[in-house]
């Protein structure tokens, strides 16, 4: 009998001891296991896996390329060319015509005669004399009063322009006498390609007066 719980006694002692080795491999497995899954990701992500804030670059709308400059054989750059004015913008008007006439005898009342002069047409040609001759014209004349009337209507011609521009002047003279005479200016301009800034103005082309008879 007493053999008996001995036997039994050890069969006891290996059981416990087996349980408590196989408790500790597994322990021990487990450990192993756990070493070897990946630890889990922090939560500074989202759960795409993609960063919260994108990363550096450009703000804002892309910059444009400045435009290439044109240069010349040399390399240096060419301007633009000017934009073309408007040729009417400064085409003289019916009133500037008028403005000539007046101009004419403000010249005259003042002696200027070679400004009056070149107010004719082909630089005073067109009043038929020299401009010695011309001035001459005026040595008995103190003064004229002029009246002018409405210009006329701009008649075109081939490269130029016309229009009449109808007066009545009194002249009066050293000796106190006093001439009436009645009738009309014709200014003439050029419109041609090529016509310089001066023939492109009105000017004198030639004047028809009469005396007015008490």
């Amino acid at each position: 009998m007493r053999n008996h719980s001995i036997v039994a006694l050890l069969l006891c002692t290996l059981l416990v001891t087996a349980c408590g080795d196989r408790k500790h491999q597994n322990a021990a497995t487990g450990d192993k296991a756990t070493e070897q899954l990946p630890a889990p990701a922090g939560t500074s992500g989202g759960v795409t896996g993609m960063p919260d804030r994108p990363g550096p670059g450009p703000v804002g709308p892309p910059v444009a390329e400045a435009p290439e400059v044109p240069v010349d054989e040399s390399g240096n750059p060419l301007l633009p060319d000017a934009p073309a004015q408007d040729a009417t913008a400064s085409e003289p008007t019916p009133e500037d015509a008028v403005t000539v006439i007046r101009n004419y005898y403000e010249a005259i009342n003042s002696g200027d005669f070679d400004r009056a002069y070149t107010l004719w047409s082909d630089s005073g040609r067109s009043s038929g004399k020299s401009p010695q001759q011309f001035a001459a014209g005026f040595a008995d004349t103190t003064g004229v009063s002029i009246e002018m009337q409405a210009p006329g209507n701009v008649d075109a011609a081939a490269g130029s322009r016309y229009i009449e521009v109808p007066v009545a002047l009194t002249a009066t003279h050293r000796d106190g006498s006093q001439h009436r005479f009645a009738g009309k200016y014709v200014l003439r301009r050029a419109v041609v390609d090529g016509a310089t800034p001066e023939q492109r103005q009105w000017r004198i082309a030639s004047a028809d007066l009469g005396e007015v008879v008490p």
